[in-house]
């Protein structure tokens, strides 16, 4: 026999923050990765527009984590993080959100390898940095690269607190 417990209703009110929604989203197509495992989260809008989310899976934020401070020590760049990341990509889509996923155990393995960009890549980013600088009528970085983007929540999350 079974039994039913009444509740009271819940409220519910429109509103138009996805964030909720987003975050339910990301955190049930999390769990069907494995562990060590970076995921980039993108919600397009209705409206044009984007939205990234970061997840890891288990164990996946301090293994990114110590994978950014091993980067930036050597140090690696922006052409470097595009092309290992490039390497282990998993892309998957569910409707209008794009899913990228980055085992990270391999991407460590590379780092430990030394694994670089080639040139010619190198090349390439210094170009589209150039053409974006000059759209945007801003001066473009003299001859410095562009940094290793990241992979663990402490250096992809600090732009955001800045």
């Amino acid at each position: 026999m079974s039994t039913s417990t009444l509740e009271a209703p819940v409220a519910l009110t429109p509103h138009d923050d996805p964030t909720p929604v987003e975050q339910a989203a990301v955190d049930g197509i999390a769990a069907g990765f494995p562990p060590e495992t970076f995921l980039w989260v993108v919600f397009y809008r209705p409206d044009g527009g984007a939205r990234v989310w970061y997840s890891w899976t288990a164990g996946g934020a301090p293994l990114g984590n110590t994978i950014d401070r091993h980067a930036l020590a050597q140090p690696l760049d922006a052409a470097d993080w595009l092309h290992i990341l490039g390497q282990h990509l998993e892309r998957s889509t569910r409707g209008r959100i794009n899913i990228d996923a980055y085992p990270l155990r391999p991407i460590l393995a590379d780092l430990q390898t030394g694994v670089r960009a080639p040139d010619e890549e190198r090349v390439k980013l210094r170009r589209m940095v150039e053409m974006a600088a000059d759209l945007t009528g801003q001066t473009p970085p003299a001859e410095r690269p562009v940094r290793w983007v990241g992979v663990g929540p402490d250096l992809l999350t600090r732009k955001a607190q800045q």
